[in-house]
């Protein structure tokens, strides 16, 4: 039997323990005392175990419904104070912005303001301008009445001054024996000469004073002073002429049925002249460069004596590419002579066909490096880049060594050559417009434009054949003499110079002065040239008297 005291166990307050407590009694209990306890064991366990699950409810229900409502009671407590948070903040923003309300109205309120006094100022303002205007009107009104009663005097003293003016013109043609159009070219002479002496007075001022000023101006002076622009020129030389041993040997160059000259001119790309000129015959092409490979090709020919078609052809084929050689050389050979670095390849082979180019005698290579040196020369003492003006002296003539085969003129051809090839633009703007073509103000431009003239009108660096060297002079003596009160003119210092002789009688000095600028520029632009010419006029008196 279990005693009482187990019921207060906690395993037997429970629905499992009363179970547990009924197994346990009837393993304990006998057969027989099982009939007799089995029964009201049960009866008190269920029992027991049902009201103390009531219980149990009960509290439970308790406990949550005191939690629930302290999580409530906490909740509205929390609930209340973001309430009172939120009216707190919302006053303050209410606050703030009533502030910055009130502060815009006011600031608008004093824009307001302002702007009706401007306002009221522009009023008044015009309200005066309205007044002024109103005063200038009946101003304007008062003059035009004067004015209108002034044409009307105007107009009647105009009448009597045309009367009193016919009436001396008359008196004066009485008294002159002269008519209108004869007195009027008097007047008119008179004030032509009166004129042209002011002139001539101004113009030796200016010269004085560009004088005078000339060491602080040295620059700009030097720089418009050069610009003597060359005429364009080509070459004299078209032909070339080849020894012979004897006359024997034009009927071996022309062959059987002129198939060798064929075969040359076909190979070489000139024209082969034989003619009566004993000794020699005459190669001729605008191509120096062709030129010169069919006079080197026909001396070989000449020498080796073997004539014909197949070796005309193997020979031309040789002396072609010695040639190409030697241009490539002599352009590098330039290059290092004028210190040239960085030149392109094909600009360099370019430098050397001019080698084999003359102008008026002149070897245009020549021509080229030495004005490089010169144009270094001149702008190294003007303060500029030498190496850059160097540069393109040696490069100003490239549009030579190709101006037989494309169209136009050497310098706008060397120009578009040398863009062609990213030269610096002061170089292209010198080849371009070192003749005067178009519109060059760059200071290289100048400078290769005073070395070009400067290299081509020393003494010796150029010929002309004779006939265009007569020509030449009595151009020049005819544009001299073309002049009113010229007596005389003379070309000398071969062309170089002209002396001129006035009538001193009829020129005065200040007239010399003019008539000397009017020659030199008639000469600029009627005559082709290359270099410079110098115009001297000469104005004496001579006074002869015979003592007997």
């Amino acid at each position: 039997m279990l005693n009482s005291g187990a019921w207060g166990h906690p395993i037997f307050g429970t629905r499992k323990g009363s179970i547990f407590v009924f197994t346990m009694s009837m393993l304990a209990l006998t057969a027989g005392e099982f009939v007799s306890v089995a029964i009201p064991s049960l009866a008190v366990g269920i029992v027991v175990s049902v009201a103390y699950a009531a219980a149990a409810r009960a509290r439970r229900r308790a406990g949550a419904r005191n939690e629930a409502e302290a999580i409530v009671d906490a909740a509205k407590a929390e609930a209340s104070n973001i309430t009172r948070q939120a009216e707190i903040e919302a006053k303050d923003e209410y606050l703030r912005r009533r502030e910055t309300f009130d502060s815009d109205t006011a600031e608008s309120r004093k824009e307001l303001h302002a702007e009706e006094r401007r306002l009221a100022k522009r009023e008044d303002l015009i309200d005066l301008k309205m007044e002024t205007i109103a005063t200038k009107e009946r101003s304007v009104e008062v003059s035009e009445r004067a004015v209108a009663e002034r044409e009307r005097g105007m107009v009647q003293k105009d009448q009597e001054l045309t009367s009193m003016i016919g009436q001396q013109r008359e008196e004066l043609l009485k008294i002159s024996r002269m008519s209108v159009d004869e007195a009027r070219g008097v007047v008119l002479e008179q004030i032509e000469k009166e004129v042209e002496q002011d002139a001539n007075r101004l113009i030796e001022r200016k010269i004085n004073e560009a004088k005078e000023t000339a060491e602080d101006e040295a620059r700009e002076i030097i720089i418009t002073a050069i610009q003597r622009y060359a005429a364009s020129l080509t070459s004299d030389s078209t032909v070339s002429a080849v020894d012979i041993p004897s006359d024997d040997m034009k009927g071996r160059v022309i062959g059987r049925e002129g198939r060798n000259i064929r075969a040359f001119e076909k190979a070489t790309g000139v024209d082969v002249i034989v003619d009566d000129t004993p000794g020699v015959v005459i190669v001729s092409a605008f191509d120096p460069v062709r030129r010169e490979i069919a006079r080197l090709c026909l001396e070989r020919l000449i020498q080796d004596g073997r004539i014909h078609p197949a070796r005309i052809e193997e020979v031309a084929a040789e002396t072609e590419k010695e040639v190409n050689r030697q241009i490539i050389e002599v352009g590098k050979k330039a290059c290092i002579e004028t210190n040239i670095r960085g030149l392109h390849g094909k600009l360099s082979q370019l430098l050397g066909r001019l080698h084999f180019r003359t102008s008026y005698g002149q070897n245009v290579l020549r021509h080229s490096i030495e004005v490089a040196f010169l144009s270094q020369m001149i702008a190294e003492d003007l303060g500029l880049d030498g190496e850059l003006a160097r540069r393109a002296g040696l490069l100003h003539d490239i549009g030579k060594a190709v101006d037989h085969e494309v169209e136009g003129g050497h310098p706008q051809i060397g120009a578009d050559l040398l863009k062609r090839y990213d030269e610096k633009p002061e170089i292209i703007n010198a080849a371009g417009g070192h003749h005067g073509e178009g519109e060059h103000h760059d200071l290289y431009t100048a400078v290769v434009t005073a070395a070009d003239a400067i290299s081509a009108s020393r003494p010796g660096a150029r010929r002309e054949t004779l006939d265009r060297y007569i020509k030449r002079l009595e151009k020049l003596e005819e544009i001299a003499t073309s002049f009113e009160g010229v007596q005389q003119a003379y070309a000398i210092q071969a062309g170089r110079e002209v002396r001129v002789i006035v009538d001193a009688q009829n020129v005065d000095d200040r007239l010399a002065m003019k008539a000397a600028r009017d020659i030199a520029k008639k000469i600029e632009e009627e005559m082709t040239y290359p270099g410079e010419i110098k115009v001297t006029l000469i104005r004496e008196t001579r006074c002869v008297e015979y003592a007997r």
